[in-house]
């Protein structure tokens, strides 16, 4: 006879105490007590009910600034006196750029253009250095917190068309002439 054996699945009674008590825990987590409310619950909070409409921005209150007034008055004193300046060498460097397009590259008149674009260029380079320094007014604000100064971007504005407008006169009067 051979001796007994149980099988290999099979559960000794040490195991199966310890799974009942398992189970036994696990249930009793599970329950709860019947006088507390359901978690979580799945009514609407308070702030479901608030909406997701964007809150009201107050206004900003603007407060004059005398000293950046001042510092905008001179620049737009300088803005204007390189607007003319340009607009006296433009009408210059049209009339001599008029003169050198027949002309051969090197000539004199052909020089004397070249030389007038070049003064139309510096002109604008003075522009665009303005333009910059109304550009860091305008970000020293922002880094301090500050609402947008109307009357410095109107300028910013102003000084930003008058380079572009600039270097277009520029390069309508480079390409009139002949390329070297």
């Amino acid at each position: 006879m051979t001796p007994y054996r149980p099988a290999p699945f099979a559960l000794r009674a040490s195991h199966l105490r310890a799974c009942v008590l398992l189970v036994g825990l696990i249930l009793a987590g599970c329950a709860r007590d019947r006088d507390t409310t359901p978690y979580p619950s799945l009514a609407v909070r308070p702030v479901e009910k608030q909406g997701f409409a964007e809150p009201a921005v107050k206004p900003v209150v603007l407060r004059p600034d005398l000293a950046l007034d001042t510092q905008i008055a001179e620049m737009t004193r300088r803005l204007t006196a390189v607007e003319e300046e340009f607009t006296k060498a433009h009408d210059q460097a049209r009339t001599d750029a008029a003169r050198a397009r027949g002309a051969a590259v090197g000539s004199e008149a052909w020089l004397t253009a070249q030389t007038e674009l070049a003064t139309l260029d510096e002109i604008r380079a003075r522009a665009s250095s303005l333009l910059t320094e109304i550009d860091d007014r305008a970000i020293q604000r922002a880094a301090a917190l500050e609402p947008d100064y109307p009357t410095l971007t109107a300028l910013r504005e102003r000084a930003s068309a008058a380079v572009t407008r600039q270097a277009a006169q520029i390069k309508a009067i480079s390409d009139s002439l002949p390329a070297a």
